[in-house]
């Protein structure tokens, strides 16, 4: 093939991918949640989930990290408690409650937990009802938006029957409730700072 051909097509290849990514982040930013899965080799799932949030990064990391607190407000989540603290490296419980028709499940986890301050949050099942669960938060902040992209990916296959298809379907249910519940509270969070602010702004006056 002739070099000008090779690189024409690899040139539109890189448009046609620029392009792509530009309307996936319009979306987010118009309100949009994206999930998106796919089937692993052992029976297991892919899943990742994306949604634009018009706060701060370390405001979003404030809310992500409050693991004692996370079951207040993200409805698929009975009980999250942090039980080690090392610093950057944490263990974390959780359990959680979801489920279609007649089948529901409650699941337990043990999570090992690795954050990268304002950049990603790992995480690594330790023990639980998980034979695979593993995945990451990861904080992108866009300034022409003024505000960050979170994402979550994982890869799970529970250690109790669950057919693939049924994985998917609660996945494709839960994870876009779990992500606009995780943006209210955060752009919650930030506008009671803001009010708290000028609330004392009025008083020093």
């Amino acid at each position: 093939m002739h070099p000008s051909h090779t690189g024409c097509h690899s040139g539109c290849r890189d448009k046609a991918t620029s392009d792509t990514l530009s309307t996936h982040k319009e979306k987010l930013i118009k309100g949009e949640v994206i999930v998106t899965l796919s089937d692993l080799e052992d029976k297991g799932v892919n899943v990742t989930g994306t949604v634009f949030i018009a706060c701060q990064p370390q405001q979003v990391w404030s809310v992500l990290t409050d693991y004692n607190h996370l079951a207040d407000f993200i409805p698929t989540m009975l009980k999250s408690q942090l039980i080690s603290n090392g610093g950057d490296e944490k263990i974390v419980e959780q359990i959680g409650k979801s489920g279609i028709f007649l089948f529901h499940k409650t699941a337990y986890v043990k999570l090992k937990v690795k954050e990268k301050y304002l950049k990603r949050i790992h995480f690594e099942n330790m023990s639980g009802d998980f034979l695979v669960y593993t995945g990451e938060w990861m904080l992108e902040y866009n300034p022409r938006a003024g505000g960050t992209i979170l994402t979550y990916k994982a890869k799970i296959k529970p250690d109790f029957f669950a057919p693939r298809f049924l994985i998917r379907h609660v996945q494709s249910k839960d994870l876009p409730k779990i992500l606009k519940a995780i943006k209210r509270r955060v752009e919650s969070v930030k506008q009671s700072g803001e009010k708290e602010i000028i609330r004392h702004q009025e008083i020093k006056r």
